[in-house]
C-alpha cells in the first residue's frame, strides 16, 4: 500500500513542532522532526571539534557517524552510535551550528535517504525547512507555516522559561538564523510554489491544525 506524506516547512517558532506532533497523533501518522537529524549532525560536529568547512575532512567525519532516528507516533528520539543525544541538540549553540553545517551538501546528502527511507516504510508527517521544495517535491500535502517574528520570538522566549535569556537577544538569534536559512545556497528556507501557506501569527495551535485537517479530509 503506498504511503502518505505530509511536510511542514517554516521558520524557528511558527509552532511547526507542535503542529506536526498533534497533526500526525490525529492522523495515526509517524512524526519525523528533521531538524534534530541535522541537530545531531552538528551536534558531533561540535563534540569532535573538526573543521566542518573542510570538505575533506567533513565527509571523513560523516561516514563514520551513524546518526538513527527513533519513531513513534507520539515523540521522535535521536540516537548518536546507539547513544541518546535527544536533550543536548537544543541549545542555541548547537541551534545555530546546525544552521551552518545543514549548507554543506555533504551533510544533505547523507541526511537524505534517511529521510527517504522513513517515508518509504510509514505514513508520516515530515517536519523541516525544505521538506516540500527539496526531500519529498510529490509529497501529498506541503503546508508552509509562517508567523510574525516578534511573535516567533516571545514564543520560543516562553519556551525557554527563567533560563536568564533576554527577549531582545532572542529575537536577534532568531533573526540571524532565518538569513542564515532562507540565503544559504544549498536548499535555502522558502515555501514550496505549491505549499499551502498557514500564517501562525494570530492563530492558536488547534486551529492551525484544524485549518490543516480539513485541507487534509477535504
Amino acid at each position: 500500500m503506498k504511503t502518505k506524506t505530509i511536510t511542514i516547512d517554516g521558520p524557528a517558532g511558527s509552532g511547526k513542532t507542535t503542529v506536526s506532533r498533534i497533526l500526525a497523533e490525529k492522523l495515526g501518522y509517524i512524526y519525523v522532526d528533521t531538524g534534530s537529524l541535522y541537530r545531531g549532525v552538528a551536534f558531533e560536529v561540535d563534540e569532535s571539534g573538526i573543521d566542518w568547512q573542510d570538505d575533506a575532512a567533513l565527509n571523513k567525519f560523516l561516514s563514520r557517524i551513524n546518526i538513527e532516528p527513533v519513531l513513534k507516533k507520539d515523540s521522535f528520539a535521536l540516537l548518536s552510535s546507539g547513544r541518546d543525544i535527544t536533550a543536548f541538540i537544543r541549545s542555541d549553540k548547537i541551534s545555530m551550528l546546525a544552521s551552518a553545517v545543514s549548507a554543506k551538501l555533504a551533510v544533505r546528502a547523507s541526511l537524505l535517504e534517511i529521510q527517504k527511507n522513513i517515508a518509504k516504510k510509514n505514513n508520516a508527517v515530515f517536519e523541516g525547512r525544505d521538506m516540500g521544495t527539496i526531500v519529498f517535491p510529490n509529497a501529498d500535502f506541503k503546508f508552509f507555516l509562517f508567523a510574525d517574528l516578534k511573535i516567533r520570538a516571545l514564543r520560543r522566549y516562553k519556551e525557554m522559561g527563567k533560563t536568564g535569556h533576554i527577549l531582545a537577544d532572542v529575537e536577534t538569534s532568531m533573526a540571524k538564523r532565518d538569513k542564515n536559512d532562507s540565503q544559504r545556497k544549498e536548499a535555502p528556507l522558502k515555501p514550496a510554489i505549491d505549499a499551502i501557506m498557514v500564517d501562525s501569527t494570530d492563530l492558536t495551535i488547534d486551529k492551525v491544525v484544524g485549518q490543516m485537517l480539513l485541507i487534509i479530509n477535504r
